[in-house]
């Protein structure tokens, strides 16, 4: 919310202007343009479709394992990347452009996939706790803000008294953007990724849920009517966020990567898997409780990630927050069964 409050400042001294106009003579010409102005819609997000329009990205790498659970912020992000790390755990990557919440969290270290997957965005700015010495240099070399804990001060990564070490790292964004404009670092502002906002097609097979699995970690999605949404659950639980809401986006993305072994270990000799989001590949969309087949393009890094269907067709999205799942095992789903016919009898 950091960049919009000089927005809604605006919009309601407009606001004000047109009820003083109008008091004075409703049937003038400025009167009406002002009108018109301020029932203008709120311009929406380039990434996700939320409203907030468009602004700086961040983009922070936030702990997934249960001790790090109610995480924090992860609700106003406008997509959220789930990776596979050390041990077959996974850790998040949240990108965050339309609203910036005050609090993100709990933050951790950097991870090579992360280089070629923030790529696409441009130069964003990047917010982790830390990275092993030997991949020093790589984000060093790397085209975003190195927004990192090591560099910056404890009351912008702060420490939640209420949580262990090291799940206990909380990112007071609202301090890094201010940050951020004291210095005059300018950052990317969001744009299209590759896909688009509109109906989906047809071809969709209906489901109430899908089950996703790393090896030491696993999400199930719950398609909600209700909500119109996709409800999530993390290692066989609700996950719910630290505001209380259940996480869940409005569009699931299962995209299958070639996840190898990089030449990184953790501060125990895990091996560092590195997911390559560069290439083409297939994978499924998941919109209005439905499942659909779908490739993925990226050229290169600089590019954004498009979805077709199998036949070519683009495949677009329902406005707002997209969760990606980067996997290279097969979903399972739980898909709608037709009504069982009724039996007869003579």
């Amino acid at each position: 919310m950091f960049f919009k409050r000089a927005f809604v400042a605006a919009i309601a001294a407009t606001s004000l202007a047109v009820v003083a106009l109008a008091f004075y003579s409703p049937t003038s010409e400025l009167v009406q343009n002002l009108a018109f102005i301020e029932e203008e819609p709120e311009p929406t997000n380039s990434i996700s479709g939320l409203p907030g329009g468009d602004g700086p990205v961040l983009v922070v790498k936030i702990d997934d394992t249960r001790p790090a659970h109610p995480q924090i912020g992860l609700e106003e992000a406008d997509i959220v990347y789930i990776e596979q790390v050390e041990g077959g755990l996974t850790r998040l990557a949240a990108v965050f452009s339309s609203t910036i919440p005050e609090r993100i969290g709990p933050v951790r270290s950097a991870r090579i996939s992360d280089i070629e997957l923030v790529a696409q965005y441009g130069y964003v700015g990047f917010a982790f706790s830390g990275v092993q010495k030997k991949m020093r240099p790589v984000i060093n070399a790397a085209p975003f803000a190195d927004l990192g804990a090591e560099t910056h001060s404890p009351l912008i990564y702060t420490t939640d008294p209420n949580r262990i070490q090291p799940y206990a790292m909380v990112l007071r964004a609202d301090r890094l953007m201010q940050f951020i404009q004291e210095k005059a670092i300018t950052l990317v502002t969001s744009k299209n990724m590759g896909w688009n906002f509109g109906a989906a097609p047809d071809g969709g097979v209906a489901i109430t849920s899908v089950h996703l699995a790393w090896p030491a970690s696993s999400y199930d999605a719950h398609w909600s009517q209700e909500e119109d949404r996709w409800l999530l659950d993390h290692s066989g639980q609700p996950d719910i966020a630290d505001s209380g809401i259940q996480l869940g986006p409005k569009t699931v993305v299962i995209q299958m990567v070639s996840i190898t072994n990089s030449i990184y270990k953790d501060k125990v000799g895990g091996v560092t898997p590195l997911s390559k989001t560069v290439g083409t590949g297939r994978g499924y969309i998941l919109r209005d409780g439905s499942y659909f087949k779908a490739l993925w393009s990226r050229p290169s890094d600089a590019s954004g990630t498009t979805w077709t269907m199998p036949t070519g067709q683009a495949i677009d999205f329902p406005e707002g927050q997209i969760w990606v799942a980067l996997t290279d095992k097969e979903p399972i789903f739980k898909v709608v069964l037709p009504d069982a016919p009724k039996s007869t009898t003579k």
